[in-house]
């Protein structure tokens, strides 16, 4: 009974991040934790434009809190809404903005390029784009663009940001992945040098005759 109750509770979780993240896609979706509270359920929602999220007066924030106890069962949720300070570091707004710009008509790899510089130009140490579908032929293939570091095993990889997303084309659908190696990222090989502090020199000196200081 227990393993079944936690089934239902995995596919609900798994339902509702998917109504919002379809709910919050014109605003920019950038990623949505769950976390349960001895007052309920928070909700944080971190989108580009979180104006369009909450709207007038915030009447659309209430009609999703609204939604998610009526429809998803949610006991007491509490929506907090998020604007990401540098979007070009958040892996499924740029997934979603190539997404868009293969929609529009660009070819992929000036899209995919176009879209590696904006991260790496934001300070990002790497960055890798996949994408995968009908790329101008009959037969569907993969294209993978990688720029600078990007982690794909060991405790590195769980550095890596990333975001999935699809575009809808006419030749067919297209999949998105970017992945990001965020500036602040701390590697094991990276070592950094810290110089010593001059009053720190200065103790060290301190009471040395002349004598001893030219031995």
């Amino acid at each position: 009974m227990d393993e079944k109750k936690f089934v239902q509770e995995n596919v609900k979780r798994l339902l509702l991040k998917e109504y919002i993240k379809k709910f919050s896609d014109s605003a920019g979706f950038g990623g949505l934790d769950i976390q349960r509270t001895p007052m309920g359920t928070r909700i944080i929602l971190q989108v580009e434009k979180p104006g369009l999220i909450i709207g007038k007066k915030g009447s659309k924030i209430k009609d999703l809190t609204d939604l998610m106890t009526t429809k998803f069962g949610i006991d007491n949720p509490q929506i907090e809404v998020k604007d990401d300070p540098n979007p070009n570091l958040n892996a499924n707004i740029m997934a979603k903005k190539l997404a868009v710009a293969l929609e529009s008509g660009w070819h992929f790899r000036r899209a995919a390029h176009s879209t590696l510089k904006r991260i790496l130009d934001s300070g990002a140490k790497g960055a890798q784009i996949i994408i995968s579908g009908k790329l101008g032929g009959d037969r569907a293939k993969r294209e993978k663009i990688t720029a600078g570091k990007i982690k794909y095993s060991g405790k590195p990889k769980e550095l890596v940001r990333v975001g999935y997303a699809v575009a809808k084309t006419k030749p067919g659908i297209i999949g998105v992945t970017v992945k990001i190696l965020p500036p602040d990222a701390k590697l094991p090989d990276e070592v950094g040098i810290v110089e010593p502090k001059e009053d720190v020199v200065n103790e060290g000196t301190k009471g040395k005759t002349t004598e001893d200081n030219e031995q």
